[in-house]
């Protein structure tokens, strides 16, 4: 079976693309909205006092993560186990960039796992990240951030000494987030994973496979 899309005339091409990008820009006023409502949303306070993070070079708060920044946001990396690493955290490390543009606007990153820092470190070196990342083993972050052993983006704010959360997601919430699924859900192949909507024939693999 041929996986290639139809040839279509120059017309054809042009009537079908325009009746897609106007559900694109709906889509696109739906996202602007939701954006929105999430600027409105309240916020929560998270107990600075009651986390102790391991880093690479001793130990740190959750205050102490945001440094100069007024606003974090924290990715939770999996905990697998000493022998495994989680692809699609794996997947979504690689894909975080240009961590400078979150601090110009106040915004700081941390990736937080559950990893002991030793093999937190020795993944880091090994994968050639420079993104910051702590262990919180032996704390309850995980479990108060709601988490239960999967990975999770939460964004926070402080205000002087106190500290407050503001948004959290999970699975396909932080899914869309990706620069590489977002730039490979334009091609005709997409992704290549076998849950989405392709037409038969198109090269599909187990997701993470």
């Amino acid at each position: 079976m041929d996986a290639r899309p139809p040839v279509a005339t120059a017309e054809e091409w042009q009537r079908e693309r325009d009746e897609l990008l106007t559900a694109e820009k709906g889509a696109t006023r739906t996202l602007d909205a939701l954006a929105a409502r999430r600027r409105r949303l309240p916020m929560v306070a998270f107990d600075n006092d009651r986390y102790v993070f391991s880093t690479s070079t001793g130990s740190c708060t959750l205050l102490d993560l945001f440094g100069e920044c007024e606003q974090l946001v924290v990715y939770q990396f999996m905990d697998v186990g000493p022998d495994g690493f989680c692809p699609g955290c794996t997947h979504f490390t690689n894909n975080i960039a240009n961590l400078g543009a979150f601090e110009e606007v106040g915004v700081g990153w941390p990736n937080v796992s559950d990893m002991p820092i030793g093999q937190i470190d020795a993944y880091k070196s090994r994968m050639g990240w420079t993104v910051p990342f702590v262990s919180s083993r032996d704390t309850t972050f995980a479990e108060d951030c709601g988490a239960g052993g999967a990975f999770m983006l939460s964004v926070f704010l402080r205000d002087g000494e106190d500290v407050y959360r503001t948004y959290a997601t999970t699975a396909r919430g932080v899914d869309r987030l990706l620069f590489v699924n977002d730039i490979l859900d334009l091609t005709p192949f997409g992704r290549q994973e076998d849950w989405e909507g392709s037409p038969p024939g198109r090269p599909q693999r187990p997701t993470y496979g």
